[in-house]
């Protein structure tokens, strides 16, 4: 791996292990920094003094992946999307593209590579609803929206209470009220 650039995580990780050779901690504190067990410790410690800083970089660094889609194929995609299916949303396109030219590529994947090439989704269908807020009441009392909750609320000094909560739409005041039963006298709320 040459001109090997290390990440800060790897950098710190360095710097670590260059404090341990040279033993101005235990690894058992190394460890801690580093974020990992003391036996992975030892092992990264092994490898760096076998193979200097290249050790701390990731194998796969630099490796293309197994999984990648080739070049060969995204444009290909991308040719056919601008011509043969243009105007075909990518979720459309992926089902076309499996069942009529054999190319297997995921909704995900080939989103991915159209918008690379600068090709979005074409939106079909409504237009998003615009949605408002309901005015409030213009007069106090004239709406008052109740919840309750049925707990053990003085644990086991006492019974099972239900806590209910009454909102005034127009000035948003909180009354809070303690009751046995979910009925409620309407008198209380008045007073």
């Amino acid at each position: 791996m040459k001109g090997l650039t290390l990440t800060a995580k790897e950098q710190n990780r360095l710097q670590t292990l260059n404090g341990v050779l040279e033993r101005h901690w235990p690894m058992r504190e190394a460890v801690k920094v580093m974020g990992v067990s003391e036996r992975h410790g030892w092992r990264i410690l092994a490898a760096y003094r076998k193979e200097g800083a290249a050790a701390l970089a990731h194998g796969n660094r630099g490796r293309t992946p197994v999984n990648a889609t080739p070049s060969a194929i995204r444009q290909q995609v991308v040719a056919m999307a601008k011509e043969r299916y243009s105007g075909v949303n990518h979720t459309h396109l992926a089902e076309l593209l499996a069942e009529r030219e054999g190319i297997t590529i995921s909704r995900s994947t080939l989103r991915r590579v159209l918008t690379e090439a600068g090709l979005s989704s074409p939106r079909r269908g409504r237009s998003p609803r615009h949605r408002y807020r309901r005015q409030r009441m213009p007069q106090e009392g004239m709406l008052l929206q109740l919840d309750g909750s049925h707990h053990r609320w003085l644990e086991d000094r006492g019974p099972w209470l239900n806590l209910f909560l009454a909102i005034d739409d127009a000035t948003g005041q909180c009354h809070t009220l303690f009751f046995e039963s979910e009925r409620i006298p309407w008198a209380t709320l008045n007073s």
